[in-house]
Protein backbone atom coordinates (compact mmCIF):
# COMPACT_ATOMS: atom_id res chain seq x y z
CA UNK A 1 0.00 0.00 0.00
CA UNK A 2 1.05 3.23 -1.07
CA UNK A 3 0.03 6.00 1.98
CA UNK A 4 0.41 9.86 1.55
CA UNK A 5 0.28 11.32 4.93
CA UNK A 6 -0.47 14.99 5.75
CA UNK A 7 1.92 16.85 8.85
CA UNK A 8 2.25 19.74 10.42
CA UNK A 9 2.94 21.07 13.86
CA UNK A 10 -0.41 20.17 15.12
CA UNK A 11 -1.49 17.21 17.79
CA UNK A 12 -3.69 15.66 14.98
CA UNK A 13 -0.86 15.51 12.59
CA UNK A 14 1.49 13.07 14.74
CA UNK A 15 -2.07 10.83 15.67
CA UNK A 16 -2.41 10.99 11.69
CA UNK A 17 1.21 9.03 11.38
CA UNK A 18 0.79 6.63 14.30
CA UNK A 19 -2.81 5.54 13.59
CA UNK A 20 -1.78 4.77 9.46
CA UNK A 21 0.99 2.83 10.75
CA UNK A 22 -1.50 1.26 13.34
CA UNK A 23 -4.14 0.23 10.81
CA UNK A 24 -1.91 -0.64 8.21
CA UNK A 25 1.95 -1.38 7.50
CA UNK A 26 2.57 0.30 4.37
CA UNK A 27 4.98 -0.24 1.03
CA UNK A 28 5.75 3.38 0.45
CA UNK A 29 4.81 6.42 3.09
CA UNK A 30 5.13 9.21 1.52
CA UNK A 31 5.12 12.35 4.47
CA UNK A 32 4.07 15.79 3.70
CA UNK A 33 4.31 19.23 4.38
CA UNK A 34 3.15 22.06 3.15
CA UNK A 35 5.00 25.81 4.17
CA UNK A 36 1.89 28.08 3.66
CA UNK A 37 2.91 31.99 2.67
CA UNK A 38 -0.35 32.99 1.19
CA UNK A 39 0.41 36.47 -0.56
CA UNK A 40 4.25 36.25 -0.13
CA UNK A 41 4.74 32.62 -1.75
CA UNK A 42 5.96 34.78 -4.43
CA UNK A 43 8.93 36.10 -4.02
CA UNK A 44 8.17 38.83 -7.04
CA UNK A 45 5.26 39.87 -4.96
CA UNK A 46 7.36 40.18 -1.75
CA UNK A 47 9.99 42.36 -3.73
CA UNK A 48 7.18 44.40 -5.00
CA UNK A 49 6.18 44.95 -1.36
CA UNK A 50 9.42 45.59 -0.25
CA UNK A 51 9.31 42.65 2.82
CA UNK A 52 12.53 43.50 4.75
CA UNK A 53 13.73 39.81 5.51
CA UNK A 54 11.74 38.05 3.33
CA UNK A 55 14.20 35.71 2.06
CA UNK A 56 15.83 34.45 5.51
CA UNK A 57 11.47 34.28 6.71
CA UNK A 58 10.75 31.55 3.91
CA UNK A 59 14.10 29.69 4.07
CA UNK A 60 13.08 29.53 8.03
CA UNK A 61 9.55 28.40 7.38
CA UNK A 62 11.23 25.65 5.21
CA UNK A 63 13.56 24.77 8.19
CA UNK A 64 10.54 24.49 10.20
CA UNK A 65 8.86 22.38 7.82
CA UNK A 66 11.82 20.23 8.04
CA UNK A 67 11.75 19.56 11.57
CA UNK A 68 8.24 18.58 11.80
CA UNK A 69 9.18 16.03 8.82
CA UNK A 70 12.22 14.83 11.12
CA UNK A 71 9.41 14.22 14.27
CA UNK A 72 6.68 12.66 12.32
CA UNK A 73 9.78 10.44 10.85
CA UNK A 74 10.94 9.36 13.94
CA UNK A 75 7.03 8.04 14.94
CA UNK A 76 7.17 5.68 11.96
CA UNK A 77 7.86 1.68 12.53
CA UNK A 78 11.46 0.29 11.15
CA UNK A 79 8.79 -2.04 9.39
CA UNK A 80 8.02 0.58 6.90
CA UNK A 81 10.39 -0.06 4.04
CA UNK A 82 10.28 3.01 2.45
CA UNK A 83 9.42 6.63 4.01
CA UNK A 84 9.67 9.95 1.26
CA UNK A 85 9.68 13.29 2.64
CA UNK A 86 7.95 15.70 0.74
CA UNK A 87 8.20 20.16 1.83
CA UNK A 88 7.01 22.72 -0.50
CA UNK A 89 5.80 26.40 -0.57
CA UNK A 90 2.23 26.52 -1.58
CA UNK A 91 -1.41 25.55 -0.28
CA UNK A 92 -1.65 22.85 1.98
CA UNK A 93 -4.54 20.94 0.35
CA UNK A 94 -2.87 21.50 -3.18
CA UNK A 95 0.63 20.23 -2.06
CA UNK A 96 -1.28 17.17 -0.21
CA UNK A 97 -3.60 16.37 -3.20
CA UNK A 98 -0.22 17.03 -5.44
CA UNK A 99 1.48 14.31 -3.27
CA UNK A 100 -1.12 12.04 -3.57
CA UNK A 101 -1.08 12.26 -7.26
CA UNK A 102 2.90 12.39 -7.76
CA UNK A 103 3.14 9.19 -5.31
CA UNK A 104 0.26 7.02 -6.95
CA UNK A 105 -1.16 6.86 -3.61
CA UNK A 106 -3.47 3.91 -2.42
CA UNK A 107 -4.42 6.26 0.71
CA UNK A 108 -4.19 9.62 1.54
CA UNK A 109 -4.27 10.64 5.81
CA UNK A 110 -5.30 14.07 7.21
CA UNK A 111 -6.14 15.18 10.64
CA UNK A 112 -9.28 16.75 11.10
CA UNK A 113 -9.46 19.82 13.68
CA UNK A 114 -13.12 19.68 14.10
CA UNK A 115 -14.23 22.40 12.92
CA UNK A 116 -17.98 22.07 11.75
CA UNK A 117 -19.44 22.24 8.73
CA UNK A 118 -20.85 26.15 8.59
CA UNK A 119 -16.67 27.03 9.48
CA UNK A 120 -15.72 24.45 6.90
CA UNK A 121 -17.80 26.66 4.09
CA UNK A 122 -17.03 30.38 4.68
CA UNK A 123 -13.04 29.12 6.19
CA UNK A 124 -11.98 26.54 3.95
CA UNK A 125 -10.62 23.29 5.57
CA UNK A 126 -7.69 21.01 4.19
CA UNK A 127 -9.10 18.12 5.35
CA UNK A 128 -12.66 19.00 3.28
CA UNK A 129 -10.49 20.07 0.31
CA UNK A 130 -8.74 16.39 0.50
CA UNK A 131 -11.62 14.69 1.01
CA UNK A 132 -13.61 16.08 -1.86
CA UNK A 133 -10.87 16.08 -4.30
CA UNK A 134 -8.56 13.56 -2.87
CA UNK A 135 -7.90 10.64 -6.22
CA UNK A 136 -7.94 7.63 -4.03
CA UNK A 137 -8.99 6.84 -0.67
CA UNK A 138 -8.53 9.61 2.68
CA UNK A 139 -8.32 8.63 5.96
CA UNK A 140 -9.63 10.97 8.23
CA UNK A 141 -7.79 11.40 11.52
CA UNK A 142 -9.97 12.66 15.08
CA UNK A 143 -8.28 11.89 18.01
CA UNK A 144 -5.72 9.42 18.69
CA UNK A 145 -6.71 5.61 18.47
CA UNK A 146 -5.32 3.27 20.99
CA UNK A 147 -6.23 0.24 19.01
CA UNK A 148 -8.56 -1.13 16.16
CA UNK A 149 -11.07 -3.78 17.80
CA UNK A 150 -14.68 -2.40 16.10
CA UNK A 151 -14.89 -1.19 12.37
CA UNK A 152 -18.43 -0.49 11.05
CA UNK A 153 -19.40 -0.51 7.53
CA UNK A 154 -22.20 1.50 6.12
CA UNK A 155 -22.65 0.03 2.39
CA UNK A 156 -25.13 1.86 -0.20
CA UNK A 157 -25.17 -0.22 -3.20
CA UNK A 158 -23.78 -3.18 -5.15
CA UNK A 159 -21.28 -1.11 -6.60
CA UNK A 160 -20.21 0.51 -3.25
CA UNK A 161 -20.69 -3.05 -2.04
CA UNK A 162 -17.58 -3.95 -4.38
CA UNK A 163 -15.63 -1.09 -3.99
CA UNK A 164 -15.38 -1.86 -0.30
CA UNK A 165 -14.85 -5.23 -0.49
CA UNK A 166 -12.37 -5.12 -2.87
CA UNK A 167 -10.42 -2.80 -0.16
CA UNK A 168 -11.07 -5.21 2.58
CA UNK A 169 -9.19 -8.09 0.60
CA UNK A 170 -6.29 -5.90 -0.80
CA UNK A 171 -5.64 -4.15 2.27
CA UNK A 172 -6.46 -5.99 5.52
CA UNK A 173 -6.01 -4.07 8.63
CA UNK A 174 -2.78 -5.00 10.58
CA UNK A 175 -4.92 -7.45 13.07
CA UNK A 176 -7.96 -9.53 12.95
CA UNK A 177 -10.91 -7.05 13.86
CA UNK A 178 -14.76 -7.17 14.31
CA UNK A 179 -16.94 -5.73 11.32
CA UNK A 180 -20.35 -4.60 11.99
CA UNK A 181 -21.79 -4.34 8.26
CA UNK A 182 -25.26 -1.73 7.76
CA UNK A 183 -26.98 -0.66 5.05
CA UNK A 184 -29.76 2.32 5.35
CA UNK A 185 -32.85 1.92 3.41
CA UNK A 186 -33.87 5.94 2.81
CA UNK A 187 -36.81 7.22 4.18
CA UNK A 188 -39.16 9.07 1.68
CA UNK A 189 -39.23 13.18 2.90
CA UNK A 190 -42.28 13.74 2.04
CA UNK A 191 -45.76 13.34 3.00
CA UNK A 192 -47.74 9.94 5.21
CA UNK A 193 -45.71 6.99 3.41
CA UNK A 194 -48.98 5.33 4.45
CA UNK A 195 -50.57 7.77 1.33
CA UNK A 196 -48.19 6.83 -0.88
CA UNK A 197 -49.79 3.83 -3.49
CA UNK A 198 -47.61 0.73 -3.08
CA UNK A 199 -45.41 2.61 -0.16
CA UNK A 200 -45.34 -1.04 1.74
CA UNK A 201 -44.31 -3.04 -0.80
CA UNK A 202 -41.95 -0.73 -1.96
CA UNK A 203 -40.30 -0.20 1.76
CA UNK A 204 -40.80 -4.47 2.54
CA UNK A 205 -38.61 -4.89 -1.11
CA UNK A 206 -36.39 -2.42 -0.59
CA UNK A 207 -35.36 -3.57 3.02
CA UNK A 208 -34.73 -7.29 2.12
CA UNK A 209 -32.80 -6.43 -0.90
CA UNK A 210 -30.55 -4.43 1.38
CA UNK A 211 -30.75 -7.29 3.80
CA UNK A 212 -29.44 -9.38 1.30
CA UNK A 213 -26.23 -7.06 0.30
CA UNK A 214 -25.50 -6.91 3.84
CA UNK A 215 -25.36 -10.73 3.77
CA UNK A 216 -23.13 -10.57 0.73
CA UNK A 217 -20.66 -8.94 2.48
CA UNK A 218 -20.48 -10.46 5.83
CA UNK A 219 -20.19 -13.94 4.05
CA UNK A 220 -17.33 -12.44 1.89
CA UNK A 221 -14.91 -11.09 4.97
CA UNK A 222 -15.76 -13.55 7.56
CA UNK A 223 -12.67 -15.42 7.72
CA UNK A 224 -9.29 -15.20 9.35
CA UNK A 225 -8.75 -11.85 9.22
CA UNK A 226 -12.47 -10.52 9.88
CA UNK A 227 -15.67 -11.17 12.16
CA UNK A 228 -18.43 -10.23 10.40
CA UNK A 229 -21.88 -9.56 11.33
CA UNK A 230 -24.65 -7.15 9.90
CA UNK A 231 -27.96 -6.01 9.64
CA UNK A 232 -30.34 -3.72 7.23
CA UNK A 233 -31.60 -0.35 8.59
CA UNK A 234 -33.96 2.36 8.03
CA UNK A 235 -34.30 5.56 8.14
CA UNK A 236 -32.34 9.07 7.12
CA UNK A 237 -28.62 7.37 6.24
CA UNK A 238 -26.21 10.07 7.23
CA UNK A 239 -28.20 9.96 10.71
CA UNK A 240 -28.70 6.53 11.02
CA UNK A 241 -24.80 5.68 10.25
CA UNK A 242 -23.61 8.80 12.75
CA UNK A 243 -25.78 7.04 15.22
CA UNK A 244 -24.52 3.64 14.31
CA UNK A 245 -21.25 5.01 14.32
CA UNK A 246 -21.22 5.34 18.33
CA UNK A 247 -18.65 2.87 20.58
CA UNK A 248 -16.79 1.68 17.10
CA UNK A 249 -13.37 2.48 16.58
CA UNK A 250 -13.08 3.59 12.77
CA UNK A 251 -16.05 4.17 10.21
CA UNK A 252 -15.66 2.67 6.88
CA UNK A 253 -17.81 3.81 4.00
CA UNK A 254 -17.84 4.80 -0.28
CA UNK A 255 -17.89 7.55 -2.13
CA UNK A 256 -19.41 8.41 -5.05
CA UNK A 257 -16.77 10.97 -5.62
CA UNK A 258 -19.42 13.61 -6.90
CA UNK A 259 -17.60 17.07 -7.66
CA UNK A 260 -18.70 20.86 -7.07
CA UNK A 261 -22.63 21.12 -8.16
CA UNK A 262 -23.24 17.78 -8.00
CA UNK A 263 -22.38 17.63 -4.03
CA UNK A 264 -23.62 21.00 -3.42
CA UNK A 265 -27.28 19.78 -4.79
CA UNK A 266 -27.28 16.41 -3.62
CA UNK A 267 -25.21 16.51 -0.66
CA UNK A 268 -22.96 13.31 0.22
CA UNK A 269 -23.44 10.38 2.76
CA UNK A 270 -19.93 9.55 3.04
CA UNK A 271 -19.09 13.39 3.63
CA UNK A 272 -22.19 13.91 5.77
CA UNK A 273 -20.99 11.12 8.13
CA UNK A 274 -17.39 12.54 8.53
CA UNK A 275 -18.61 15.51 10.14
CA UNK A 276 -20.91 13.51 12.36
CA UNK A 277 -18.97 11.07 13.79
CA UNK A 278 -16.45 11.12 16.54
CA UNK A 279 -14.25 8.42 15.56
CA UNK A 280 -11.93 8.53 13.07
CA UNK A 281 -13.47 7.93 9.27
CA UNK A 282 -11.66 5.96 6.22
CA UNK A 283 -13.63 7.16 2.73
CA UNK A 284 -13.37 3.98 0.45
CA UNK A 285 -12.72 5.09 -3.64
Amino acid sequence: MRVVVAVDWSEQAFNAVQQVTLLYTPKELTLVHAVDLGFLESPAVAQAMDVRGYDEFRRGMLEAGQQVLDRTSALVPSDVASVRRVCEIGSPADVILGAARSASADLVVVGARGRGRVAELVLGSVSHRVLTHAPCSTLVVKGLLGELRRVLLAVEGPEDSGRLRAWFRMHPFNKPVEVSVISVVPTPHYGDPAVIPSFGLWDEAALKLSQELVDGVVAELNGARYTATGRALKGDPAEVIGREAAGFDLLVVGSHGRKRLDRFLLGSVSHAVVHRTACPALVIR
